[in-house]
């Protein structure tokens, strides 16, 4: 390797590090004054950076509100999903889901509480790329809990004749109502509710 590719590649590596770490801080910014309030002059002044140098790292707002809701995609995932799918499949999985969905709301792993239940009340009514990711990644939770759900009817653990695409809908409405309820409260009850009313919904058969 030559001095040249040597160089380049340290720039590279440094650029990796500064976008990951702007990042961090854009996600947590987005989950509490929304992606629409995610600039690239707030994000300069959050992170002590040139607004050039965001500009550089990003390009345009829209470019840096996909890239915020692709870095907190990845962080939900690692933090709820794949925990989960090291869990024997079926009912226990699905528990464990969404198990993993309320401590990530609660443990505030976005500052603002569940990024994309947020994301999505905001962007739903404005068409285009943002909304696109955003309905994307909310739909990929929802075929996440529906095939887990189905693994479950099909096994025998959840009641012949439930509806998985319907049980997603309804697990997911308690969950996204129990991270709204906690930000207005600024109460944890609301988990512990949502709780006992999965307990009740999520039963064996």
């Amino acid at each position: 390797m030559d001095a040249m590719t040597t160089a380049a590649d340290g720039r590279r590596a440094r650029g990796d590090e500064s976008r990951r770490q702007v990042m961090e801080r854009a996600v947590n910014l987005a989950s509490v004054g929304g992606l629409d309030g995610l600039t690239i002059g707030a994000l300069a002044i959050e992170t002590d950076r040139s607004k050039g140098g965001v500009v550089a790292l990003f390009g345009t707002k829209e470019q840096l509100q996909l890239a915020t809701v692709e870095a907190a995609r990845e962080i939900f995932i690692e933090r709820v999903i794949a925990p989960a799918l090291t869990v024997p499949g079926g009912l226990d999985r699905l528990r464990a889901l969404l198990d993993n969905w309320l401590d990530y709301s609660q443990g505030r792993v976005f500052a603002g509480g569940c990024f994309f239940a947020a994301a999505a009340m905001e962007v739903g009514a404005q068409p285009g790329p943002v909304r696109d990711a955003v309905a994307d990644a909310m739909a990929d939770w929802y075929e996440t809990v529906r095939r887990i759900a189905q693994r479950a009817i099909d096994a025998g653990e959840l009641a012949p004749g439930t509806d998985a695409a319907q049980l997603a809908f309804e697990v997911t409405a308690i969950l996204e109502g129990a991270n709204s309820a906690s930000r207005l409260t600024d109460s944890v009850e609301p988990y512990a509710r949502a709780r006992v009313a999965l307990a009740g919904l999520v039963q064996p058969a």
